[in-house]
C-alpha cells in the first residue's frame, strides 16, 4: 500500500506543480473545477445518494455558482483593463467575505471533534443536509484555491499545497515513530497526538524556510513573519481536523475510502480532504495579514 501511495504521488506531484506554474489562471480554475466535480460525485455516493440523476443534479448545483463566480471575475478583470484599475482585488472585495462561512464551519468542526468525538460520530443527519454541507465546502475549495492562484500567484499556491502535503507526511511518520496517545480513536484509530505535533512542527519549519528564501531574495516586506508562521501552523491544525471530518462521514457510511481512482490513496476526497478544510482558512489568513501589513 505504501509503495502504491509513493508511486501515485511521484506521478501526481509533478503534474500538479506544472499546472500551478504553467496554466493560465482561468485554465487552472477549470482544472480545479473538474477535480471538484469528481470529488462532488464521490461525496454524493458517500452520503447515500445512489441515483445517478440525483448525483447529476448535485453536480449541476455546483456548476452554476462556479460558472457565475468565474465569469463575474472575468468581467471584473476586463473592466479593470479597460478602466485602468490598479488592482482587481479592490473591486471584487465583496466576494472575499464569502470566506467567512467555511472558516467558521471548519473551526466548529474542529471544536466538536476535539470535545465530543463520539457525539459527532453518532450525529444523525439527513442526506439533503449532508449534500448542502458538501456543496458549500466543495464550492469554497474551488473558489478560494482558484483565487489564491489568480491573486497571489503560483508560488504562494505551491507553498500552500506543500504545507499541507508536508504536514500530512510528517504526521504519518511522527505517528509511526512516536505515536502513543490517540488523537480521536473513535473516529480514526491511526491518528495520534504525537503525529499531530509532528505535522505542526513540519508546518512551522516549512513556513520559516519559505520566509527565509524570500527574505534573502527580495525581502518579505508585505507580510509579518510571525503572523505568517502562525497562520501556517493553524492551517495545518485545521487540515488535520478536516481529515477527521471526512473520516467521520466515511465511518457513518461504513466505507474505508471514498473511491478507488487513485491507487494507494483511494478516491479524490481521500487525497484532498485536508486541503478542503485548509484552503478557506489559509486564504482568510492571507487576506487578514495583507490588511494588517
Amino acid at each position: 500500500m505504501l509503495l502504491q501511495r509513493i508511486i501515485t504521488a511521484l506521478i501526481l506531484v509533478p503534474l500538479v506543480v506544472l499546472a500551478v506554474f504553467q496554466l493560465p489562471s482561468e485554465y487552472f480554475s477549470l482544472l480545479i473545477g473538474l477535480i471538484t466535480l469528481l470529488a462532488a460525485w464521490e461525496w454524493a455516493n458517500l452520503i447515500g445518494i445512489n441515483s445517478p440523476l440525483k448525483r447529476g443534479l448535485f453536480l449541476f448545483a455546483l456548476i452554476l455558482p462556479m460558472l457565475w463566480l468565474h465569469f463575474w471575475t472575468q468581467f471584473l478583470e476586463l473592466a479593470a483593463q479597460v478602466l485602468d484599475w490598479p488592482d482587481i482585488r479592490d473591486y471584487s472585495g465583496a466576494l472575499e467575505w464569502l470566506v467567512i462561512p467555511p472558516v467558521l464551519f471548519w473551526i466548529l468542526v474542529m471544536i466538536l471533534i476535539r470535545n465530543t468525538p463520539e457525539g459527532v460520530l453518532k450525529l444523525g443527519m439527513r442526506a439533503r443536509y449532508k449534500a448542502l454541507i458538501g456543496w458549500g465546502i466543495l464550492l469554497a475549495t474551488w473558489m478560494f484555491l482558484s483565487r489564491l492562484r489568480a491573486f497571489y500567484g503560483s508560488e504562494m499556491t505551491l507553498y500552500f499545497l506543500i504545507l499541507v502535503w508536508t504536514a500530512d507526511i510528517a504526521a504519518y511518520f511522527a505517528g509511526k515513530k512516536f505515536g502513543k496517545i490517540k488523537l480521536a480513536p473513535e473516529i480514526s484509530p491511526g491518528k495520534t497526538v504525537q503525529g499531530m505535533y509532528g505535522a505542526l512542527l513540519a508546518g512551522a519549519v516549512w513556513s520559516i524556510a519559505f520566509i527565509g528564501y524570500y527574505s534573502y531574495r527580495d525581502g518579505f516586506v508585505w507580510m509579518r513573519v510571525s503572523d505568517f508562521i502562525m497562520l501556517s501552523v493553524l492551517t495545518v491544525l485545521i487540515s488535520i481536523y478536516g481529515d477527521l471530518f471526512f473520516s467521520v462521514v466515511k465511518r457513518q457510511r461504513g466505507v474505508k475510502d471514498t473511491g478507488s481512482i487513485l491507487p494507494g490513496h483511494g478516491g479524490i476526497l481521500d487525497r484532498v480532504d485536508s486541503l478542503i478544510a485548509a484552503i478557506p482558512f489559509f486564504y482568510a489568513g492571507i487576506l487578514l495579514i495583507g490588511l494588517m501589513s
